[in-house]
């Protein structure tokens, strides 16, 4: 049984999917465990508050956890949107309440939102690559308040380009991004969105997992990234095989904060 670790309801702006309905799938697919990391994102160009009535939020998630308690366990997690000028913003309101988990994410750019490209007008595939993996580094060397990093090659889906740029180019930037999270003890996401987005690889990449195998990462989980009730654990298993194939031995379950290690079969 698999655990998702990536799901948004509509507390989310971006989904009118109900919480219960997100559960209800779950429990027909037969998951062990499901994680709400519904999104919070300040000070964005045109969309300047992205953000979620957490007495509302923990209430419904309480109430569901308790209804459901035989049948799935339920998390309280939370997808945030980082940029550098925000960072204190964000750590105080994840420190002010008691979530399990938390995703720390790279939505916008100079406060311009990636999806829509507005980020990319006027410039170059690399210049672009370049500055979403400097900021993300940027940020994590000063944010803290984390469980793992969602989608950490996020920057791949967008932009009406006609191939990927090759990993190595920004070799540098993932190993100092790797190696930061393992010190802080932190994890990274693989996030099966890929497979809706048609990107030709898992995000993270083949390579940057390799690379976070070598450098010691051990703390990983698996998440849909799902909006929709037929997007939740997308390809599980096939993911989870591959992990396997990889080298690594566990994913990661979190309450309070904290990774308890479950082996993958």
């Amino acid at each position: 049984m698999y655990n998702d670790y990536h799901m948004h309801s509509y507390f989310s702006a971006d989904s009118i999917t109900p919480m219960e309905s997100m559960i209800v799938k779950s429990i027909d697919l037969g998951l062990n465990e499901i994680c709400f990391t519904d999104h919070v994102d300040y000070d964005i160009i045109g969309n300047p508050n992205v953000f979620i009535d957490y007495d509302k939020y923990f209430e419904e998630l309480c109430f569901y956890k308790e209804k459901y308690r035989k049948n799935i366990s339920i998390k309280k997690g939370l997808e945030i949107g980082l940029q550098p000028h925000i960072l204190h913003r964000c750590s105080k309101e994840i420190q002010s309440h008691d979530f399990d988990f938390i995703i720390a994410s790279i939505h916008t750019l100079e406060r311009l939102e990636l999806y829509t490209c507005d980020y990319h007008k006027g410039k170059t595939q690399e210049e672009v690559y370049d500055k979403y993996y400097s900021t993300l580094f940027n940020i994590i060397k000063n944010y803290k308040d984390y469980s793992v990093l969602g989608h950490l090659d996020l920057i791949k889906r967008y932009g009406d380009y006609p191939t990927i740029l090759d990993d190595s180019i920004f070799s540098d930037y993932f190993k100092s991004i790797l190696k930061q999270v393992i010190e802080d003890g932190k994890g990274i996401e693989v996030n099966t969105s890929c497979f809706r987005y048609g990107l030709p690889d898992l995000t993270p990449s083949t390579y940057i997992l390799k690379l976070y195998k070598e450098l010691g990462g051990e703390i990983l989980t698996v998440g849909s990234d799902s909006h929709v009730t037929k997007d939740i654990a997308t390809k599980f298993q096939q993911v989870h095989n591959y992990l396997k194939e990889l080298g690594f031995k566990y994913v990661c379950e979190f309450t309070k904060m904290e990774p308890k290690f479950t082996k993958i079969y």
